[in-house]
């Protein structure tokens, strides 16, 4: 059964606070923060043996658990730092052919589109974005709005599997068959859809997913991951030349003694670093499939419904998220009106209601983003309606 008083003992939380906020950074079970402190602890005191002799089969442990978890290929599975790194080893790494283009849809994270525009300029390529409908009925739509967009001079396309600025969730495995359809590569970002939403990269079929471990998954800090589509194994170069540079070419594919292959070392051996982030993945997969991941899904939603109804009855705020459950998952984002000043809004919440939620700019206006975890609560987000009625008070009189 379903204890959400347990479930939520059960994080490091600050108990002051209202944290709305898993979209950005998740925080973490206590069982994952002793693994991960656990494993620091050994590094500390006796590094050789714990990189020579112990890492190794907790890395491929790891791998292995993460792979399981997002139905995919460990020998296709590379970590990485983030899911930005992981973009920007593909922006770096991947030769296009020119004359063409980069196509992105216009809700990208702001990051990832200047990586992108580096990219293209680096390659003489042009980027062009594609805008989304903003409240769409249903996945067709969407991918009604690619198909359109996609033209002979794509090379590439680049989409996010859930929208940061609204939470919409985009059809990754409908998108990537179309632009596959037409010869272009397919690059998803990821970001936002591990232990959101179910993931099976075999079935989306994208040539390149990265994803972060960090968010609704509750892994540490410094964790995330770079999956390789099939035959695409062979497309990239590494974004540093390290040990891993000239890998044994007869055994590519085979689990080496450093808890990779000579494939995913190539890309994955940045010389030394802390891997304690990567080897407590399994730990933060566990306590979610321990409570249970239907339940999580089923408290998520019952969250989310009770956030959407409580928020939208505010005057002044308009939903900007789907309602079809195809395309939205635990992020709820509302329109707030023109007059408001996103600094302002920004240091009241966190300074007088000691709230965690973000405002997002985006060119047709502001948007506060909710997102909803299991660990949260109903109290909470009444406490976001109650700022949230209170700083709109003055624009309405």
């Amino acid at each position: 059964g379903w204890d959400h008083a347990q479930a939520r003992s059960a994080m490091l939380l600050d108990a002051n606070i209202a944290n709305l906020n898993t979209g950005s950074f998740g925080p973490l079970p206590r069982v994952v923060f002793e693994r991960v402190t656990q494993l620091r602890h050994r590094l500390a005191e006796e590094p050789m043996d714990f990189l020579l002799r112990e890492m190794p089969g907790h890395l491929w442990h790891a791998r292995e658990s993460l792979a399981n978890f997002l139905h995919a290929d460990p020998r296709r599975l590379i970590f990485t730092a983030n899911v930005t790194t992981a973009i920007n080893v593909i922006a770096n790494g991947l030769s296009l052919c020119g004359p063409g283009e980069i196509l992105l849809t216009d809700h990208e994270y702001g990051a990832m589109h200047w990586c992108w525009e580096r990219a293209a300029q680096r390659q003489g390529l042009s980027l062009r974005t594609f805008a989304l409908p903003l409240l769409a009925e249903g996945p067709q739509e969407i991918v009604q709005a690619a198909r359109a967009a996609l033209t002979e001079r794509t090379r590439l396309l680049f989409f996010s599997h859930v929208l940061s600025p609204t939470g919409l969730v985009l059809p990754a495995r409908d998108l990537c068959r179309e632009a596959k359809q037409r010869g272009v590569v397919t690059v998803v970002d990821g970001a936002h859809a591990s232990a959101m939403i179910p993931l099976d990269l075999d079935d989306i079929g994208a040539d390149f997913y990265c994803g972060n471990c960090h968010k609704w998954l509750l892994a540490p800090t410094g964790s995330g991951f770079l999956h390789l589509g099939p035959g695409q194994e062979d497309r990239l170069q590494p974004s540093q030349v390290s040990w891993g540079y000239r890998p044994d070419r007869a055994k590519m594919d085979e689990p080496d003694e450093f808890g990779s292959t000579p494939r995913l070392r190539f890309y994955e051996f940045e010389g030394t670093r802390d891997v304690c982030p990567w080897l407590a993945v399994p730990a933060a997969i566990d306590f979610q499939e321990q409570i249970g991941l239907e339940a999580i899904r089923r408290r998520n939603a019952a969250l989310v419904e009770f956030a959407r109804e409580r928020l939208d009855r505010i005057p002044g705020l308009t939903l900007a998220t789907p309602r079809d459950p195809r395309l939205h998952g635990f992020m709820t984002a509302f329109r707030l009106p023109p007059a408001v000043d996103a600094p302002t809004w920004r240091k009241r919440l966190w300074d007088e209601f000691r709230i965690e939620a973000p405002i997002v700019e985006r060119p047709e206006g502001l948007l506060l983003r909710v997102s909803t975890h299991f660990y949260n609560t109903e109290v909470e987000i009444e406490q976001l309606a109650a700022a949230a009625e209170r700083l709109l008070a003055p624009l309405a009189a």
